[in-house]
């Protein structure tokens, strides 16, 4: 063992570095790089936190009561009725989900939402699903969303039609350049269509319940659109109503974005993601049950060529004018940014899990902006693949859509539930630290516990509701990529816990003994300057140096010769024939022929003279041999590459 305390003389030195980040291209696009020092001030407040992370479940107004309606419509005009109810339902479940995760909030202040609740009080297996599933949704929270948003210009702009791809892709790309720019100023700049949404949704439904119960002038849909149907005709059964429930329970994605983005608040940040949590709620659910009451009165029908809010729209205003055009302009602009809730948090949740080892190291690195940029690009990335293989399509992609956020709500309620039970068994005062909270005590646990349990029963129901009506429709893939996104997850882990046990010093015996010797291999094509620079570099790290030129043109090859018996010091040169006029090949054959005879505590060294020019114009003219080298070399134990770069420089004089 080595004796630690040997040490106990090493000396640290900490020095501080005036250097700053020049202003590049990149830095023009995404601001200028901000310090570690700048995290406590690029925290945000309620207001704009509501605009970052509400986006998602406040845009899901604009099609959750159409969705109801679509599954009713199998029954006829007369099944619309029931919208209404079946609206209240899910505004009670709403209610349920929002009360577990404001105190999911208060008991993990540091983020996680249900990945951190499964994992701390569930398991790992049932946390890794609660990750995948999230981690899904939030993929096709940023698919969905922009494919709406531009199904709703081309709706306007039908010529746009043929490029509805290509505009998806570029969405996506600006909201990841905003985010790349960091939360608050992201934040900042999509306050405004926030609330100006807010406000015209207000507007609406208010000016609708006026003329409906005060003045009585309300009327019904002029013109509406034919019913399409997508079953046959049938009659109102349970599972019918459950099945609209299911698909209205849409509204309910992007209920759980403020638990994973909490270190994005202020502080006290729980209480203020708490707040902005019950903000969020409170609008999204006045709005969701006045539309869905105020299209029940005024007889919309479902229909791809015009949607629920834009017949409710012009009803309410009595045609197609400036607040009817208002109304649909912002509906276009929050359906966008409700990708934005996404890239807030998937980047979040994407570093949690990769602190755990389940995913790549590198996706808990913050960028020059103090956020997990990487995250941000990764997200970026699958999401457009996904648009352009379902061709932006929101009736390809919605049945994908929402089975992994209610699998999340399951085991995050469900986690909850057993975190209660657990602080049950506590004595009062008492406290047990886990790996995300602290447990105390709390007199009301069992009430809790109650509506926890409550709630992981609700949203287990709808999730396999879910999972049985849209299978054939595109479900199926969802429930096939979590459990192989789980198995992706434990291959990175086990992968990191390997590596950390060979790495590791625990147990660690004694250092290993210093190499014997060097042998050093110089690859030569010519004989120069930098040529003699590296030799005389290999020569002092030993006496065991062999020079090798492949001999691709005879006469180059004694240009080489001679000029090697009057620089080359008297080391040996190795001519390799090379008749197919290959340089790589025959000299990796030499290195492999001689490591192979290396003897015991023998290091082959290999040195290359590297060219470095000042000009990144004229460096592309030559040949990076060292880098070849390396990329074919580097998995071969006891072989060492080594650069030395020979600096030329393209002006005259200069060196």
């Amino acid at each position: 063992m080595i004796k630690l305390e040997d040490n106990s003389q090493t000396s640290f030195i900490e020095r501080a570095t005036d250097y700053k980040p020049p202003h590049t291209l990149r830095s023009w696009f995404i601001g200028r790089p901000l310090s570690t020092a700048d995290a406590s001030h690029q925290t945000i407040g309620k207001a704009v936190g509501l605009a970052v992370f509400a986006s998602d479940a406040l845009s899901s107004t604009a099609y959750a009561t159409q969705e109801i309606l679509v599954i009713l419509a199998a029954a006829g005009t007369l099944a619309f009725g029931i919208v209404f109810p079946i609206s209240i339902a899910i505004i009670i479940l709403l209610g349920i989900v929002t009360i577990s995760y404001e105190q999911t909030i208060h008991a993990y202040s540091d983020g996680g939402g249900a990945y951190i609740v499964a994992r701390d009080n569930i398991g790992e297996f049932p946390a890794l699903i609660a990750g995948a599933s999230l981690l899904t949704d939030y993929i096709l929270t940023v698919s969905v969303s922009i494919a709406s948003g531009v199904a709703q210009v081309i709706s306007a702009f039908p010529i746009l039609y043929d490029y509805r791809v290509l505009l998806s892709v570029g969405f996506i790309l600006f909201v990841m350049m905003m985010n790349l720019r960091g939360v608050k100023e992201s934040g900042t700049a999509f306050a405004i269509p926030t609330y100006i949404f807010i406000m015209l949704m207000f507007i609406t439904v208010g000016t609708g319940l006026f003329r409906l119960f005060i003045t009585n002038t309300l009327g019904t849909v002029v013109d509406p659109p034919g019913l399409e149907m997508l079953h046959g005709i049938s009659k109102i059964t349970p599972f019918l109503i459950l099945h609209a429930f299911a698909s209205g329970t849409t509204a309910l994605t992007g209920v759980e974005a403020i638990s994973n983005g909490i270190t994005a608040f202020k502080e006290p940040r729980s209480k203020n993601a708490g707040v902005t949590l019950i903000w969020m709620s409170l609008i999204l659910g006045s709005l969701f049950l006045s539309i869905s009451y105020l299209t029940k009165e005024i007889g919309a029908i479902p229909s791809e060529s015009e949607t629920v809010i834009s017949q409710l729209a012009r009803t309410i205003f009595a045609g197609r004018g400036t607040l009817y055009l208002m109304v649909i302009g912002a509906t276009t602009v929050i359906l966008i940014m409700a990708a934005n809730t996404a890239f807030a948090d998937f980047p979040r949740l994407g570093a949690l899990v990769a602190k755990d080892g389940f995913l790549p190291r590198q996706l808990t690195y913050r960028g020059s902006r103090l956020v997990y940029s990487r995250g941000i690009v990764a997200l970026a990335a699958i999401a457009s693949i996904i648009l352009i293989i379902f061709k932006a399509s929101v009736t390809r992609l919605i049945p994908l859509y929402a089975i992994g956020v209610f699998l999340s709500f399951t085991l995050s309620q469900g986690g909850m539930a057993l975190r209660w039970h657990k602080i049950g068994k506590l004595k009062p005062g008492e406290e047990k630290f886990e790996r995300g909270s602290t447990l105390r005590f709390v007199k009301d646990w069992p009430i809790k516990m109650a509506i926890n349990g409550f709630g992981a029963v609700c949203t287990a129901i709808v999730m396999m509701v879910f999972a049985v009506t849209k299978f054939y429709d595109g479900a199926y893939i969802v429930l096939i990529l979590i459990p192989v996104m789980v198995g992706v997850f434990w291959w990175i882990h086990h992968h990191y816990n390997g590596l950390a046990k060979k790495l590791s010093l625990d147990n660690f015996g004694v250092i290993s003994p210093h190499t014997i010797r060097h042998r050093v291999i110089m690859p030569v094509s010519g004989v120069h300057q930098g040529t003699l620079a590296a030799l005389r570099y290999a020569r002092m790290l030993s006496d065991d140096v062999t020079a090798v030129h492949v001999t691709i043109e005879p006469a180059d090859a004694e240009k080489v010769r001679q000029k090697w018996e009057t620089w080359g010091e008297g080391v040996r040169m190795v001519m390799l024939d090379s008749p197919y006029r290959l340089f790589l090949e025959p000299l990796l054959g030499y290195i492999a022929d001689i490591a192979r005879q290396r003897q015991p505590g023998e290091t082959l060294t290999i040195v290359v003279p590297e060219f470095v020019s000042d000009s990144h114009l004229t460096a592309a003219l030559h040949t990076n041999t060292a880098d070849l080298l390396r990329s074919q070399l580097k998995r071969q134990h006891g072989v060492v590459i080594i650069n030395v770069p020979y600096h030329v420089h393209d002006k005259d004089g200069e060196y």
